[in-house]
């Protein structure tokens, strides 16, 4: 029998029903990931999802390296945090799956601490979309009349002299201090 252009779809979704199946009940989406921000100045107010949780973020949330994998965490040893802002929202983001966490026990007989009530084990249901979905936010500026303050100011002037600052450091340095060994007079002391 000839296969027809359909069949590649079929298959594709029997495969995900198959490894839905197989994982039940973790989330079919995979592991939790991190929000970072994406690369170059063009696209680095958009956040997207990482590749691993930082062992920092681990730490501040309370959670073990090891014991994140195997819990659903993806975990990035080479990630560095670079801003105070990135490692909180991570750290809030890893505390919300965990507060949300059904930790079903490897023995149902011996339910060992941490992990869920029969309760709340009869009520689980993997879940199919994304875990945690990341959403963009922008931040709400809004056009405003500018100030009198800031009309009298030149951003040009204001760049002009912190280079010249920042240039001239040594000579002035260098005046400041031959004026501190000149005796008043104008005149130099001699070196002996």
């Amino acid at each position: 029998r000839a296969k027809q252009w359909y069949q590649r779809r079929v298959r594709g979704r029997t495969k995900r029903m198959e490894k839905a199946k197989a994982v039940a009940p973790r989330p079919v989406a995979g592991l939790l990931r991190p929000v970072v921000h994406c690369q170059t100045i063009r696209y680095n107010a958009r956040v997207r999802a990482g590749r691993g949780f930082t062992l920092d973020e681990l730490k501040a949330a309370g959670i073990n390296k090891k014991q994140a994998l195997s819990i659903g965490i993806a975990v990035d040893h080479r990630r560095k945090n670079r801003s105070q802002e990135s490692l909180q929202a991570n750290v809030l983001r890893l505390k919300e799956y965990k507060s949300r966490l059904i930790l079903f026990p490897r023995k149902a007989s011996k339910p060992k601490k941490g992990d869920s009530t029969q309760a709340e084990i009869d009520v689980a249901t993997q879940l199919t979309g994304p875990v945690l979905p990341i959403k963009q936010t922008w931040s709400d500026t809004t056009a405003r009349a500018i100030t009198d303050e800031e009309k009298k100011q030149s951003a040009f002037q204001t760049m002009r002299m912190y280079r010249a600052n920042v240039r001239l450091v040594g000579v002035r340095e260098k005046r400041a201090k031959e004026a501190a060994e000149d005796d008043g007079l104008g005149v130099k002391k001699k070196k002996k």
